[in-house]
């Protein structure tokens, strides 16, 4: 699978927990043309009321794929741009890359993170975030609106 001309940035839940959370991930995917995909197992099921209450009627703009597990996300989605996890554990931010159209967002599940195993394979960046309070993340879907439109901005600017 590549980009089509459409897509302009691909957003990877990996395992995802929370219906809310995808269902406006969903809905950002749905409003930015960027393709959603799924890495089961999810913690919820698709037809959740709360997931599509989130989503409300974005659904039938929304690209979403799903896959059984990284192996198959990785497989299938190989001609792409960039790989980038977002994770708290990176000394790089999202102002230290130069993204791309085609370039791949990895976000984690809510409660725990990417397993180590997943950030081997990625490069890691973080949101910038203040130092000096015990505050260890932001919301999924609110990071992932953050690093969307950061991408989103200096693709614009980059004439793509």
């Amino acid at each position: 699978m590549t980009s089509s001309p459409q897509t302009l940035l691909h957003i990877v839940l990996f395992e995802p927990e929370i219906p809310p959370n995808t269902g406006n991930i969903a809905r950002l995917c749905a409003c930015t043309s960027c393709q959603l995909h799924l890495v089961h197992p999810l913690g919820f099921e698709l037809s959740d009321k709360h997931l599509r209450r989130a989503g409300l009627d974005y659904w039938q703009w929304l690209d979403v794929q799903e896959y059984k597990d990284w192996q198959h996300l990785r497989g299938t989605l190989k001609d792409t741009g960039k790989w980038y996890a977002l994770s708290t554990k990176s000394t790089a931010t999202i102002w230290d890359v130069a993204f791309q159209q085609g370039d791949v967002l990895v976000l984690g599940p809510e409660s725990r993170g990417l397993p180590d195993e997943v950030l081997a394979d990625l490069s890691m960046i973080k949101i910038p975030m203040r130092e000096d309070a015990p505050v260890r993340s932001l919301n999924l879907s609110s990071a992932c609106s953050i690093v969307t439109y950061e991408a989103l901005r200096q693709c614009r600017g980059s004439g793509e």
